[in-house]
């Protein structure tokens, strides 16, 4: 069977919260300490004061049970660890599902973490059911575990998909609602370098856009969010994804508007080195020279230089969004990722983590 896009996430609880707060969950990727500076990120970055939930992203699973494979894991999890791979067909039986519940509780407990944060994003109607069912003993498993620890019951969330076709064939929701704690809402990659016929669309629009027709009115942060709520989950369940990050795309010709036709990917960052990809720290220095235009029907900017195009968040657009789910009643916002912000402030010039700091200040209470 094909591996699935499902992750797990340990996640630290920063603040205890009273019952009107809203959450700020920050992931944070530990790939991000291979990075030379100024992207290098490891656990001594962390601002402990700036998030309520720290997801520490992602746990590494073999033969059903988490384990620690790199040599620089065991230090880390003392500080909030994580690794990244790809669970395997653990979900498909029984006996491997409880397997890896009773290793997920005991790693938890003895590493001191709070909870798990289960990342599903596989767009096969098949497989909803087995995700439901490892849902379903996870949190029976957290409960019962209560009498068996003197500590708080571990905290369940899952990072789930925003796109129309993804939540239809992937999630049984209004199961979910009952056994989650909350979800984290990955709104945004809505458009990339992926796509086809390729032309330029921005990362994570709040909004429909003028152009938008047919399943591109999906597309946008608006339209998940309501669809979530349509389809089951409760509001304050919903945390939203902002993100840190923006995607760019190399124009095919003159034209660099919105829609524009492109001939591939942007070029990498100078720092995350991905092609199609810039960490906001690196659309700072992108930004130097660049033309920069803010959608008022989406709420977003972008900026072009060259035949480079990026569509990505800053402090006014995420002041926007942040307004926007505090209208709606949800739970929160989530970050991804918190290294990606430009956490030292020497790129942006707008100090240390400008854009969770827009996200904190603007949510209020935490």
């Amino acid at each position: 069977m094909d591996q699935k896009s499902l992750w797990a996430g340990l996640v630290i609880l920063l603040l205890l919260q009273g019952g009107s707060a809203y959450k700020l969950v920050c992931y944070f990727t530990n790939w991000s300490q291979d990075r030379q500076d100024p992207g290098k990120f490891t656990p001594k970055n962390i601002d402990p004061f700036l998030c309520s939930h720290l997801i520490y992203s992602f746990a590494s699973i073999t033969n059903n049970k988490v384990i620690i494979n790199d040599k620089n894991d065991a230090a880390l999890y003392q500080t909030i660890n994580e690794l990244k791979t790809k669970f395997h067909p653990m979900v498909d039986s029984s006996t491997s599902r409880l397997e890896f519940i009773n290793s997920i509780i005991l790693f938890l407990r003895n590493h001191n973490f709070d909870g798990l944060d289960i990342s599903w994003i596989y767009p096969d109607r098949k497989d909803n059911t087995v995700f439901t069912m490892l849902i379903q003993e996870l949190a029976e498993a957290f409960n019962n575990d209560i009498g068996k620890s003197s500590q708080e019951r571990l905290l369940l969330t899952a990072g789930v998909s925003a796109g129309r076709q993804m939540i239809d064939n992937s999630y049984q929701i209004k199961t979910l609602a009952e056994k989650l704690d909350f979800i984290n809402l990955l709104s945004f990659d809505f458009h990339g370098s992926w796509e086809k016929p390729l032309v330029t669309g921005h990362n994570s629009p709040l909004r429909k856009g003028q152009l938008d027709r047919g399943t591109s009115s999906y597309y946008n942060v608006e339209y998940a969010v309501a669809y979530w709520i349509r389809k089951g989950m409760p509001a304050e369940k919903i945390i939203m994804g902002i993100p840190t990050y923006g995607h760019s795309f190399t124009l095919a010709s003159a034209e660099t508007s919105l829609g524009a036709p492109a001939s591939g990917p942007g070029a990498a960052g100078p720092i995350t080195k991905s092609s199609g990809f810039l960490a906001y720290y690196e659309v700072c220095q992108f930004l130097q020279g660049a033309k920069i235009t803010r959608l008022q029907d989406q709420q977003v900017p972008f900026a072009v230089k060259g035949n480079q195009w990026v569509g990505y968040d800053d402090v006014e657009s995420i002041e926007t969004k942040v307004q926007f789910l505090k209208n709606l009643n949800l739970g929160g916002a989530m970050i991804w990722s918190i290294d990606l912000d430009d956490f030292t402030g020497k790129s942006c010039n707008q100090g240390p983590y400008p854009l969770v700091q827009a996200v904190k200040k603007n949510l209020g209470s935490l």
